[in-house]
C-alpha cells in the first residue's frame, strides 16, 4: 500500500469528522481578533493545551497557578516546556523527526527520568508510571521497526488530511511509549506539531489537548490499540472531535480578547 493513511482517511465516519473539524478551523481563522493578536491567542492556547496534557497524566493544575509560575509538579513543568518548544521544532519535525522527538522528551521528562535517559528511546521492556493506554509488551526490536514506520509516514508526502496523520502520530507514540516516561505528553505535543507543520493549524491556535481532556481519551486509544479498522476509525474520529473542541477553546480566547 503506497499511502496507508489514505485508507485510514476513508474509514467509516472519518471523512465527515475530518471535514467538520477542518471547517471549524477555517471559521476560527476568520476571527477578526487574529488580525492583530494571533501570537497572543497562540500563547494562551499553548498554555491551556499544556495544562490539559498534564491533566491527562493525572497532574491537574489551575490555569491561574500556571500563570503565576507556582506549579512545581514535574509533569506540569515538562508539558509547559514541551509546548513552549514547538515553534522552534517545526523545521526539525519535517526533516529529522527522530531528533525532534528526542528534544521533546528531553524537555518533558526532566524530574521523571534519569538524566542519562533523557531523549533516548528505551532499549528494553521497562516502563515508568501509568501505562494504562500503552502497550508495555512491545519489544525493543519491534519498537524500533514501528518507529521507523512512523517516521516514514511523516516523510511520505501522504495525500491524507493532516488530522489523520496527526492522529496516527499521536496514537503510535502513546501506545508504543518509546521512551518509557512522559510519552503521553510527548505524543500530544507531536500531534499539535503535526497539525501546525502539515497545514491545518499553521498559527498553532487550536488547543487540541483540551479536546482530548474533554473526551473519552483512554477509550479511544484502547480502540486504536486493537488494530481493527473499526478501532482505528474510532480513534481518528476522536482526534477530529478533539480538534473541534480545541477550536471552541481558541474561539473563547479570541472572544475574551475582543471584549478586552
Amino acid at each position: 500500500m503506497s499511502d496507508p493513511l489514505v485508507v485510514i482517511a476513508a474509514l467509516p465516519g472519518v471523512p465527515e469528522a475530518v471535514d467538520e473539524a477542518r471547517q471549524a478551523v477555517d471559521r476560527l481563522y476568520r476571527h477578526r481578533v487574529l488580525r492583530r493578536a494571533s501570537p497572543a491567542v497562540s500563547a494562551e492556547s499553548s498554555l491551556r493545551g499544556a495544562r490539559a496534557s498534564a491533566a491527562l497524566e493525572g497532574s491537574d493544575v489551575a490555569l491561574d497557578v500556571l500563570r503565576q509560575g507556582q506549579a512545581s509538579d514535574p509533569v506540569v513543568q515538562g508539558a509547559l516546556r514541551a509546548s513552549a518548544a514547538l515553534g522552534a521544532l517545526g523545521p526539525v519535525w519535517r526533516k529529522t523527526p527522530r531528533q525532534a522527538l528526542a528534544r521533546l522528551h528531553t524537555l518533558a521528562a526532566v524530574g521523571l527520568a534519569d538524566e542519562s535517559s533523557l531523549g533516548r528511546p528505551r532499549t528494553d521492556g521497562s516502563l515508568s508510571g501509568d501505562s494504562s493506554s500503552g502497550d508495555s509488551s512491545t519489544a525493543a526490536a519491534d519498537l524500533a521497526a514501528r518507529m521507523d514506520g512512523l517516521f516514514g509516514l511523516l516523510g511520505s508526502g501522504t495525500k491524507a488530511p493532516a488530522i489523520v496523520l496527526a492522529a496516527v502520530v499521536h496514537a503510535e507514540l502513546a501506545v508504543l511509549r518509546p521512551f518509557g516516561t512522559a510519552d503521553g505528553v510527548v505524543a500530544r505535543a507531536a500531534e499539535r506539531l503535526t497539525l501546525v507543520e502539515y497545514g491545518l493549524d499553521p498559527k498553532s491556535l487550536v488547543a487540541v489537548e483540551l479536546g482530548h481532556l474533554e473526551s473519552p481519551y483512554a477509550d479511544a486509544l484502547a480502540a486504536y490499540l486493537t488494530g481493527t479498522p473499526e478501532g482505528v476509525a474510532q480513534w481518528v474520529r476522536h482526534c477530529a472531535a478533539a480538534v473541534s473542541l480545541g477550536v471552541r477553546e481558541a474561539t473563547a480566547i479570541c472572544e475574551a480578547m475582543q471584549r478586552g
